[in-house]
């Protein structure tokens, strides 16, 4: 017989609720262990707490109960800065529940919630390992979802060759750049040019058919997601490359490592602007990165990074320093009838 399904409001700061909440993000890892075994991808409760407090997204969060048992839990993410049309959906049904209509409520409610807050543009993405298929792509189409991205998640082992990386490093051909980096703390000197890269990663990285608009950086909403991450017991090492003649940072790259997961790294965004490209900075400056991750965070052994099939110059960047594709994900899409961003002013994470 099936189960009556019951979706609730999941307050994810809320002292009372701390047992919901670790429930809710449960649901999410089950999903990744379900997709990759012990290689899952995984947010801890507590950097997702730290989403929530940020002040450049909106995040409302629900789960769906069979009967006291939490099966789904769905996080809707409204931009409050920029992307005003755009609401971006983060679902999962809890493995052993599947087939009995968890999935479909999870939907219903997220674009019940995209509506009420006038999001027009919807985006969900879906996961899977080397060697399988994407199990969700019937339920996505069935909704009216469309491919708007592929995307390769690769690996690279640590510790790497270090001769090799800091051949790398030091090859010829750049002489007009000094490449610098920190670990934990960004250099106040650094946010101003650092929140132009940030937001030159919108409209410089492939977004294929994403409906994506350019977002808004400054220095204040990147030094409070630095100071989220830290909170959240997240650990970064970014590296960068300055322009010699002009004194500007024109690339960066990051790694972060959660507390969680005290092994693995995540690798963040790179990108080299347009106008400095061709001096091979995007290749050195990972390099440099794992350089400076294998000194500062040893127990770091892999770093997993992503990205988009089209993006055919960072992938070649990421074989030549050992990465291995593991895993694919799609983000899908889907425009409805909302007002584009009426319901939502600016004010009140980065994720």
């Amino acid at each position: 017989m099936r189960e009556d399904l019951e979706t609730r409001p999941v307050d994810l700061l809320d002292p009372a609720q701390l047992d919901v909440a670790r429930a809710w993000i449960g649901v999410h890892a089950a999903v990744q262990r379900d997709l990759f075994g012990d290689r899952g991808s995984a947010w801890t409760l507590e950097e997702v707490q730290g989403f929530v407090r940020g002040s450049d997204k909106k995040r409302v969060a629900r789960g769906v109960w069979a009967g006291d048992r939490l099966v789904g839990a769905l996080e809707v993410h409204l931009p409050l800065r920029d992307n005003l049309r755009s609401a971006l959906l983060w679902l999962s049904v809890e493995p052993s529940a599947r087939g009995r209509g968890v999935g479909s409520a999870l939907v219903v409610e997220a674009e019940r919630i995209a509506a009420e807050h006038g999001r027009s543009t919807l985006l969900v993405e879906t996961e899977w390992a080397e060697g399988g298929s994407d199990a969700a792509e019937a339920f996505a189409t069935a909704r009216g979802y469309v491919v708007a991205q592929t995307v390769l998640r690769s690996e690279q082992a640590l510790p790497a060759d270090r001769g090799a990386l800091e051949a790398v490093v030091a090859a010829p051909g750049a002489e007009d750049y000094r490449l610098e980096s920190w670990v934990d703390d960004m250099p106040d000197a650094w946010l101003d040019d650092r929140a132009v890269l940030q937001q030159r990663m919108s409209t410089d990285a492939p977004s294929d058919d994403l409906d994506l608009e350019e977002e808004d950086w400054d220095a204040g909403r990147l030094a409070e997601a630095q100071r989220r991450a830290t909170e959240s017991g997240r650990r970064v090492v970014e590296s960068v490359a300055r322009h010699l003649p002009s004194g500007r940072l024109v690339g960066f790259t990051t790694i972060g490592v959660s507390a969680g997961e005290p092994g693995l790294g995540y690798q963040q965004d790179t990108l080299v602007l347009r106008e400095h490209r061709g001096h091979g900075l995007g290749l050195r400056l990972k390099a440099a990165n794992a350089l400076r991750i294998m000194d500062e965070l040893p127990e770091v052994t892999a770093v997993r990074t992503w990205n988009a099939a089209s993006n055919e110059h960072m992938l070649a960047v990421n074989r030549r320093l050992g990465y291995a594709v593991d895993g694919y994900s799609r983000q899908w899409q889907k425009t409805t009838g909302g007002a584009g961003g009426s319901g939502v002013g600016g004010g009140a994470p980065q994720g």
